[in-house]
């Protein structure tokens, strides 16, 4: 099992975004994937989520426009093409030994604050159910004041060396904020260390780094690939 989580992630194609490791948050930090609705944040985060998982290290998906199944369904599918791309046979094994990292926790949109999320999330670590290293919230509103709670969030992910990853939700026709970064991010930008989006351009759809992560030449042109999601090089 070992070796087959090696030659995993050693053909992750998360690689190309974060590095051998993978890894594009430290602990502590804030990272926002923003897209239109339906370009591909879940699947990134995804692929973001896996590949923490198999470092062994624990994933919180808050997700709160989908229920638990359609979640997983994500992983599944997502995992499935990762293991095909990287030609690993009969991969359902190692996706078992997976599963014990990952925690999918669910609210309905109407119900949700970031209070209410800390609290539930310090209910499962005080009595050592789950405690993540890896949280991603996936749905939240950043067209609405969310200043405090983020603030709230961030003193919180300092303080448990969490990593916390956001989908964000950009509007098409919508006019770049100061710095050309979203306008969802503009009162909280300071509060993101990493912040990437999605580009539909003709049949693709285009990486493009937005703050705190510079990519080396030969990655510089990335796309979310149609057919699997999963991120690659260009092609010439």
């Amino acid at each position: 099992m070992a070796m087959l989580k090696n030659e995993l992630i050693m053909r992750n194609p998360m690689q190309v975004l974060g590095g051998p490791s993978a890894d594009i948050l430290s602990d502590g930090q804030f990272g926002g994937v923003l897209a239109r609705a339906g370009v591909g944040k879940t699947a990134l985060m995804v692929q973001i989520a896996l590949n923490s998982m198999l470092h062994e290290r624990n994933v919180m998906h808050v997700s709160l426009n989908q229920p638990v199944n359609k979640t997983n369904l994500w992983y599944h599918e997502v995992f499935g093409n990762v293991a095909r791309q990287a030609g690993i046979a009969q991969p359902e094994s190692l996706w078992e030994s997976l599963l014990p990292h990952r925690f999918i926790m669910t609210f309905r949109t109407e119900g949700f604050s970031v209070p209410k999320m800390e609290e539930r999330l310090t209910d499962l670590v005080e009595q050592r159910i789950f405690v993540p290293k890896l949280l991603i919230v996936d749905g939240l509103s950043f067209d609405e004041p969310i200043r405090d709670s983020l603030s709230e969030l961030k003193h919180y992910a300092r303080l448990h060396a969490i990593r916390v990853w956001f989908t964000i939700r950009t509007h098409r026709h919508e006019d770049p904020g100061p710095g050309g970064l979203a306008r969802q991010l503009a009162d909280v930008e300071d509060l993101f260390e990493v912040a990437i989006q999605l580009v539909p351009v003709g049949e693709e759809i285009h990486v493009k780094p937005l703050k705190g992560l510079t990519l080396p030449a030969e990655h510089a042109h990335l796309v979310l690939d149609p057919t699997t999601m999963l991120v690659k090089k260009r092609s010439a």
